[in-house]
């Protein structure tokens, strides 16, 4: 499709209108403290690929609410020293799927943690983590699941498991705990703003065409779903969408991104519909840390840089992984 979002020069300039609610802060500090009462009960077990350059552990540790979250472990074969941690998020629908799928970030000589999103993994990966908790009633997906407060919201459970899967992987002994970044596609990328943001220590945050930023303008710009999803309930639910936007303010990712300490390296692309690129600029240009950067693909939609972008990705992490 041709260009539909604001010209790149007033992106780099755009900022969101999205409101954080004034308890921001603490609603994740009690959140995150709730799910720490929890033993993290990180379990790696070795699982054979038939793959020789990689060793593959099968993980299961406690997420939000102390329920079970699965995940890869994925490290160089051979590994007798700690090495830097990538910790990955997985795109809207999909689960961690196959460990043979993940060989980018051990092939470039790291630990590399791949967390299942709990009830996603049939749209296109396999996904092991079931989600036990029930919602009132939502649209199709997940955008709007428990969307009436922010206590029952889906991505509280998600976000939540996103910090807790880096303290899954930082627990075992070949991941150096303190050289840690994080990565996603997406979905992927929204839970990687999220996790910057609540996690203070990490070394590098590298979200690719994030999706779940700057809900205001997303949901009255985009008709294409996971989005739209929102306002296909809410045309229904006429009368909630009060506090339809009072839920979403949590888990905005302009308010994680005002909070992240860590370098960040953005990639967006000005056709991508799904994830539109002022969006992603919201969240670029909120992010705390000047030390930051955003790859633009001009005539790309959602796929987003691709290849490209993962090659951006190997020159720009290794240098924030490697120090120190």
């Amino acid at each position: 499709m041709a260009l539909f979002d604001l010209p790149l020069d007033e992106l780099h300039s755009y900022r969101s209108a999205a409101v954080e609610p004034a308890d921001f802060d603490q609603f994740w500090s009690k959140t995150l403290a709730e799910t720490r009462t929890h033993d993290l009960d990180a379990r790696f077990e070795p699982v054979q690929t038939g793959l020789a350059t990689v060793e593959v552990y099968d993980v299961t540790f406690a997420g939000f609410g102390g329920q079970p979250v699965k995940g890869w472990f994925v490290l160089p074969a051979g590994t007798t020293e700690p090495l830097p941690l990538v910790v990955e998020f997985i795109g809207y629908g999909g689960g961690r799927g196959q460990a043979h799928s993940h060989l980018l970030w051990a092939s470039a000589g790291f630990a590399h943690f791949v967390m299942d999103t709990r009830g996603q993994g049939s749209g296109w990966a396999t996904g092991d983590t079931p989600d036990p908790v029930g919602s009132t009633p939502a649209y199709p997906g997940f955008m709007t699941r428990g969307i009436e407060d922010p206590h029952d919201y889906y991505y509280r459970r998600v976000f939540t498991d996103g910090v807790r899967a880096v303290e899954a992987a930082r627990s075992h002994p070949l991941a150096d705990a303190s050289r840690t970044a994080v990565t996603g596609v997406s979905q992927g990328g929204g839970i990687t703003i999220a996790v910057g943001g609540l996690v203070p220590d990490l070394v590098a945050v590298a979200p690719d065409v994030p999706f779940l930023c700057d809900f205001p303008r997303a949901l009255t710009l985009t008709d294409s779903n996971p989005y739209r999803e929102v306002g296909s309930y809410l045309k229904t639910h006429r009368d909630r969408i009060g506090l339809a936007r009072q839920t979403l303010g949590y888990f905005d990712g302009v308010h994680f991104a005002a909070r992240a300490e860590a370098p960040a390296l953005f990639s967006t692309a000005l056709e991508d519909d799904v994830c539109p690129p002022s969006t992603v600029f919201a969240a670029f240009n909120a992010y705390a840390n000047p030390d930051k950067a955003i790859e633009v693909y001009h005539f790309n939609g959602h796929e987003g840089g691709g290849p490209f972008q993962q090659a951006a990705q190997l020159a720009w992490l290794p240098q924030r992984l490697r120090r120190g």
